[in-house]
């Protein structure tokens, strides 16, 4: 059993692929919280898929395409906020407007090189296990500087959202952290791209932090395991892609998956509210309601 943990780990690319995939967790994990508690999920599915086209390009120009993810990312971030505000669409109408034509120009640009077929599934599904050093150090900053951020605009964050009108009476400048927390989403899908790919780098955004609201109650607890629960989903994926030759972004994403269904059957909150409702339709209950 113990031979079975330690010896992927006496390889480089293992030992590479679980750091680069911790920093991109833990990045995801904190603002993955934001994101699920502002109703902001389809965001970071929409950004990363838009991304594709920065990819591409870089791509098709043999540029890094970690980079070219970044370039598009950012500026395409920015602009969802600031055409939703000066146009007056809703904002999940101009999130699908990008979603979709990101998507579509991305998928142009890669069909015009010749031997793109490795390459895209790469893209598409991520490689972590082809991580470099180089890597390493690229989602590294990008996961600290995210982090460095939340933590500086902690309070701000949350109170603008958890209540975005009191944040801005009370003096808070709820305009620009509208502004920062999709700053913040592009930043974190482009580091966890390598890790899970461009199609299910929601998935690493957006489940451990349902995982995590089932079982924290404050902000701050369900923060940390959020954490925890993305940096488990990508030790036990990496596990099991080792020693049973699967697709390890897929990998990643099922076991995230399977512990959030876990964590639905044995959620504190899950029983609490059962305990209410029981009490409710109790005979003694329904004596003192008549």
């Amino acid at each position: 059993m113990l031979e079975l943990i330690i010896e992927p780990m006496q390889y480089g690319f293992m030992q590479r692929a679980l750091l680069v995939s911790a920093l991109a967790a833990t990045a995801c994990g904190v603002v993955g919280t934001f994101v699920v508690l502002r109703g902001m999920a389809f965001l970071g599915d929409a950004i990363a898929h838009s991304a594709l086209t920065g990819m591409a390009a870089a791509f098709l120009f043999g540029a890094n395409i970690f980079l070219g993810a970044l370039c598009w990312a950012v500026p395409a971030s920015l602009a969802i906020s600031l055409i939703s505000r000066r146009s007056g669409i809703r904002l999940d109408a101009v999130i699908g407007v990008l979603f979709a034509g990101g998507f579509a120009v991305g998928v142009i640009l890669i069909n015009a090189s010749e031997n793109y077929a490795g390459d895209l599934m790469s893209i598409l599904f991520g490689n972590v296990l082809g991580a470099s050093w180089g890597d390493v150090l690229a989602v590294g900053l990008l996961a600290g500087g995210v982090l460095l951020v939340v933590r500086l605009l902690y309070k701000e964050l949350v109170f603008t959202t958890y209540d975005s009108a009191v944040a801005e009476a009370s003096g808070l400048p709820v305009r620009f952290l509208e502004y920062l927390l999709p700053l913040l989403v592009a930043l974190t899908t482009v580091a966890a791209l390598k890790t899970v790919g461009n199609v299910m780098v929601m998935s690493l955004l957006v489940v451990p932090a349902v995982t995590g609201s089932l079982l924290a109650r404050r902000m701050a607890t369900m923060m940390v395991a959020t954490v925890g629960v993305a940096l488990a989903a990508i030790v036990i994926g990496l596990y099991l892609s080792f020693h049973f030759n699967l697709p390890t972004g897929p990998a990643i994403v099922v076991v995230s998956v399977a512990l959030l269904l876990v964590t639905v059957v044995v959620s504190p909150k899950r029983w609490t509210l059962l305990a209410r409702l029981r009490r409710q339709s109790s005979p003694d209950a329904l004596v003192e309601a008549e």
